[in-house]
């Protein structure tokens, strides 16, 4: 197949966002990459971590990244990586964490609004379309009256630790699925699990 896929994750650069809710996008792009057998490396063109190979042999040509703008500017690197790559919006695919899922909901859907998600709005206004793939990794409400920014950008508790590894696999199989083989297949598969 000629045919190429980016798979975005979301997150924000640095040792001390690592276990931070808001980077499971990352979490799921190093998953994908080591599936490939690939290395991250910085881009030339785009502020960001690229990797490049095939999830399936034969199959569509895909490129991982993992935006290093932090997550409110992420929309610029993806932008720059579909131009340099000839990608098409309807073949990126956003991995990111979704507050209006309870922990441990991994779905996938196509377009729609950005849910208050600000690595999902940059995207959309730069590229000028919100018709891009999302894989949404449920990570449930704050407690009590926790801020939702604060909430992001907090680890994971010892609990969700507990499942997180697991929950991690089944996003990267929601992108792969996806990638391989379309999207109504993968919403099949996982949006009732």
């Amino acid at each position: 197949m000629d045919e190429s896929w980016l798979v975005v994750g979301l997150g924000n650069p640095g040792r001390e966002y690592t276990g931070n809710r808001h980077n499971v996008g990352f979490m799921v792009a190093d998953l994908l990459a080591k599936r490939m057998g690939a290395r991250f490396g910085r881009h030339k063109r785009a502020v960001a971590d690229v990797a490049e190979g095939r999830l399936v042999p034969g199959g569509p040509r895909l490129v991982l990244a993992k935006p290093l703008t932090y997550m409110n500017l992420s929309g610029g690197p993806v932008a720059a990586l579909s131009q340099f790559y000839k990608i098409p919006v309807g073949n990126i695919v956003a991995v990111h964490d979704e507050l209006d899922l309870g922990f441990g909901t991994v779905r996938a859907k196509v377009g729609g609004g950005e849910g208050g998600h600000n690595g999902l709005r940059s995207m959309s206004k730069s590229l000028g379309s919100k018709d891009y793939v999302r894989v949404r990794f449920g990570i449930g409400r704050p407690p009590g009256r926790q801020d939702p920014a604060d909430y992001v950008l907090s680890d994971f508790s010892s609990t969700e630790r507990k499942e997180l590894e697991f929950l991690v696999d089944r996003a990267a199989d929601v992108a792969d699925v996806v990638v391989t083989r379309g999207v109504e297949v993968a919403q099949n598969a996982y949006n009732g699990a």
